[in-house]
């Protein structure tokens, strides 16, 4: 039996990819500085929670046949010193994942943004045409019990991530894939942290374009003019598959996609964006053998990946949605996305600040006229976000002037938000489109009680 020890297995992937391993009959074990739910949760009714936070090198024996280290733990961690000392093979997440995936076909979606819906579809019609596979996504999917699974299925699904592997590591981790078959869905400048220009940002997926071997298939994004310049300069020699965004209406807010065939089938996502991202779905569910035909069929009740345009509530005043939406593109995308599909509603857009690029005031210009698609546009940043990243505190006039919209509200005390919310949302004389849009929780509130009862 192989045993690995994880460094970091709290993390969202980390935990999955530990459970993944776990279940196929790997002894795992783990350590973590902290570990809070659904991570904690997980790893306990599996056993394999760590008894105490911490770390502790005396976990870290020669018995071990891998480690696996998070890009959360330190260059000076004491567990990975000690796996050093004992010349213990350390791996990051994603050249862990290809060592057990390198003999499989391996599917990667990579991008700036789309990664996650667009794996998820595939998910979901290569499980309803009954194709084994593996996979890799960055959320959680209806119909899938884990985010991570790791079988003797010949395909494995990758959603990809530009973000690098691990202290170590530096490198992005889509570069450690190696597909036989990747997806670029788009480019649009975010992690200012890691790629302070655009330019170095961009130049990641020429990277990754250029180490792909001969003969990898790439699907790619022909509506975004940055991917087909990269792909132009740096992914000349593979065997290209563009998409593009397909025909579609609207009626009664539920979209209508009409078919290569020319027929209308009604879906259960909408919005410009997500339609796009489908099409990049069925260009590699047909690689793998999926018929357009199959994939129209199976494609029609996918409901979403968590947090992206997912429905949070519906009163018969205020339909509301939340979504990861955290870069300039996404956010303009999610806002034209609902503009779009409810154009006789109130539409009320709420963003947090919460990722390091949206709270660093170098970058705030890039979200100049992202949130113009909304009736009423509110972004909020807590105090506290700014000090857990490290970063010099922001005036709320910066982040107006940032935007760019002369009556955006920016707040940065959570009462203050909720009570103007709940004012705006009572005042209106039109139904509400209530947009939450963050990668965080805005302090923890529960929107849904508090309208439903306040209003």
């Amino acid at each position: 039996m192989k045993s690995i020890h994880f460094i970091a297995i709290g993390g969202a992937v980390m935990h999955q990819l530990a459970l993944a391993l776990y279940r196929d009959g790997v002894r795992v074990t783990g350590s973590d500085d902290a570990i809070h739910d659904p991570a904690r949760t997980a790893l306990l009714q599996t056993g394999i929670l760590p008894s105490e936070v911490g770390w502790f090198p005396e976990k870290i024996t020669i018995g071990l046949d891998a480690v696996v280290l998070g890009m959360h733990a330190k260059e000076d961690n004491p567990e990975l010193q000690r796996a050093r000392e004992l010349q213990i093979p350390v791996y990051s997440f994603p050249e862990y994942v290809y060592e057990v995936a390198k003999n499989k076909l391996r599917v990667a979606i990579a991008g700036s943004h789309g990664k996650t819906t667009i794996t998820s579809m595939i998910m979901h019609v290569l499980q309803k045409a009954g194709k084994p596979f593996d996979y890799l996504v960055g959320a959680k999917l209806e119909g899938f019990a884990q985010s991570v699974q790791l079988s003797d299925a010949p395909v494995m699904l990758l959603e990809g991530d530009e973000y690098p592997a691990s202290v170590l590591e530096k490198r992005p981790k889509i570069f450690f894939y190696h597909p036989q078959i990747t997806l670029l869905s788009g480019i649009a400048w975010d992690h200012i942290n890691v790629f302070p220009t655009y330019e170095n940002y961009v130049s990641q997926f020429q990277t990754y374009l250029q180490n792909l071997d001969a003969g990898t298939t790439l699907v790619y994004n022909a509506d975004d003019s940055e991917v087909v310049r990269v792909v132009a300069d740096s992914g000349s020699y593979l065997k290209m598959i563009p998409y593009s965004m397909p025909q579609y209406r609207y009626e009664d807010g539920k979209a209508l996609l009409t078919t290569t065939s020319g027929t209308e089938i009604p879906l259960a996502v909408f919005g410009r964006h997500n339609l796009l991202n489908l099409m990049g779905a069925k260009a590699i569910c047909e690689t793998l053998g999926v018929s357009a035909e199959a994939f129209y069929e199976a494609i029609q009740d996918f409901g979403g990946a968590a947090k992206r345009l997912e429905k949070a509530f519906e009163t018969n005043q205020i339909i509301a949605f939340r979504d990861f939406a955290h870069a300039p593109s996404k956010l303009k995308a999610t806002l034209d996305a609902v503009r779009e599909a409810y154009p006789n509603r109130r539409l009320i857009a709420l963003f947090e600040l919460h990722t390091y690029s949206s709270l660093s005031k170098d970058f705030l210009d890039q979200y100049a006229g992202s949130m113009d698609a909304a009736d009423d546009a509110l972004v909020y940043f807590s105090s506290h976000a700014l000090q857990l990243k490290r970063l010099a505190s922001l005036l709320p006039e910066t982040v107006h002037a940032g935007f760019g919209r002369p009556d955006l509200a920016v707040i940065d005390q959570v009462e203050a938000l909720r009570q103007q919310v709940t004012q705006l949302v009572a005042q209106s004389a039109e139904p509400v489109c209530l947009l939450l849009m963050s990668s965080g929780t805005f302090e923890g509130t529960d929107w849904k009680t508090l309208l439903t009862e306040s209003v």
